[in-house]
């Protein structure tokens, strides 16, 4: 009976007990435009993407109210659309294009023949998977100048041709990086073949929506990543390393950022996908995620959960200020610098605060590349009293930053951090 009831479910709910094999068919997708603007039909039901993109748990996505993810590649697409059927969330699946600053060659026929090719053998693997929502073909391929490149931009309108012919059940989406220069006029009057614009915003996502329409956008949008503002949108110190947002000054981006892109965007928007689901080193250990590495919640997933679910979580992470020095940021070889903050937890209860120092990593535009996570300085906290610390700096000249976590009993967390420089000459 057991094993009957199995078989069952795998036919009714389309799910395989062979490992990468989901018996089902399509979910057929599709764009609607009515007067209130546009429209994603999910199996003939209107659907708003309320999703992340990153590596973080599915499981624990669903649990916050999200509804869909999104991939840049097709690597591990098999497994994470398996697991997302299983939770009833959906995929946009990527189909990574190459980088004329990583040496491709646009203007090469034999690169560009074979690009196409693969996106194709991507096409006919995942095409009838029913948690596929979309294709998103490339990610910021169009470099990040003005993007307006008509050899690039006539190889992306060959592939999404493709992909149409081949999948005439999910839409064809391209993501740039964000929507200046010839972007718009580049994704809508010049590739009749996509029919959806992604864009990466991140400062300026409180004013994306006005910008796609005055720059004459006629297709709709996805707000394929945002989250903080960008390591290349924030004032520099004098020694030109950016400052960062607090974790609570982020919660308070990622939720201005989705009512200006999103609910106020006149009907333009099909939903979001909020960066970094997860955490990662890119510009700073904090910059992007909505957890820290070791899975503590910030405010920035409170925030998206609320607005997922429409519930906040009972549970908030804490609050925390910026960091301030008693005393000039910059240093001498071995000098000691304090440093304080305020932390406060929304349940009321007692928060440890953690200091830490760390290098300076000098590599803020990065593309999303894989980064190391930069090591502590031991030894370099000197004493830690309240919400106060005593730091004593390296003798090695340079740029440095100290950070202050600060975690509830629960395991929630909030960040701060401040660039410090020793000054004088290198060894």
């Amino acid at each position: 009976m057991r094993g009957t009831i199995g078989k069952l479910r795998q036919i009714i709910f389309g799910i395989s007990l062979v490992p990468g094999l989901v018996m089902a068919e399509a979910v057929p997708v599709e764009l609607r435009e009515t007067d209130a603007g546009w429209q994603l039909l999910r199996d003939g039901e209107p659907y708003l993407i309320r999703g992340a993109g990153g590596s973080g748990s599915l499981e624990r996505l669903a649990a916050a109210g999200a509804n869909s993810v999104r991939l840049w590649g097709v690597e591990e697409a098999q497994e994470i659309l398996d697991e997302a059927h299983e939770l009833g969330m959906t995929v946009t699946v990527g189909i990574w294009l190459a980088h004329e600053q990583h040496g491709f060659d646009y203007r090469d026929s034999s690169q560009v023949d074979a690009q196409l090719q693969q996106a194709r053998d991507a096409v006919l693997k995942f095409r009838d998977h029913p948690a596929l929502l979309l294709w998103a073909i490339g990610n910021e391929m169009e470099g990040y100048e003005s993007g307006d490149d008509p050899v690039i931009w006539a190889a992306v309108n060959d592939i999404a041709a493709m992909v149409k012919e081949l999948d005439p059940n999910h839409p064809t989406m391209t993501v740039t990086a964000e929507a200046g220069g010839g972007r718009i006029d580049s994704v809508h009057r010049r590739s009749p073949a996509i029919d959806i614009h992604g864009i990466n915003t991140y400062g300026g996502a409180l004013t994306i929506a006005e910008r796609v329409r005055k720059g004459g956008g006629t297709k709709p949008y996805v707000v394929t990543e945002f989250g903080p503002v960008g390591t290349w949108e924030m004032p520099k110190t004098d020694w030109g390393v950016p400052y960062e947002q607090t974790s609570t000054q982020k919660a308070e981006f990622y939720r201005q950022s989705y009512q200006e892109a999103i609910v106020e965007s006149d009907g333009q928007a099909l939903g979001s996908y909020a960066f970094l689901w997860g955490a990662k080193m890119e510009g700073t250990a904090t910059w992007f995620g909505m957890t820290l590495a070791d899975g503590a919640k910030l405010g920035a997933l409170d925030v998206m959960t609320e607005i997922w679910s429409g519930e906040a979580p009972s549970d908030l992470s804490p609050t925390i200020e910026p960091l301030v020095l008693d005393g000039t940021s910059e240093l001498r070889p071995g000098a000691v610098v304090e440093s304080s903050t305020v932390v406060v937890d929304p349940e009321g209860k007692e928060l440890v605060l953690k200091w830490v120092l760390r290098p300076e990593s000098g590599d803020y535009l990065t593309g999303g590349e894989f980064r190391p996570f930069l090591p502590d300085i031991d030894g370099s906290v000197i004493e830690a009293t309240g919400f106060r610390a005593v730091i004593r700096m390296p003798e090695e000249p340079g740029p440095y930053r100290l950070f202050a976590y600060a975690y509830d009993p629960a395991g929630n967390a909030a960040v701060a951090n401040i660039p410090l420089l020793v000054t004088g000459q290198a060894r």
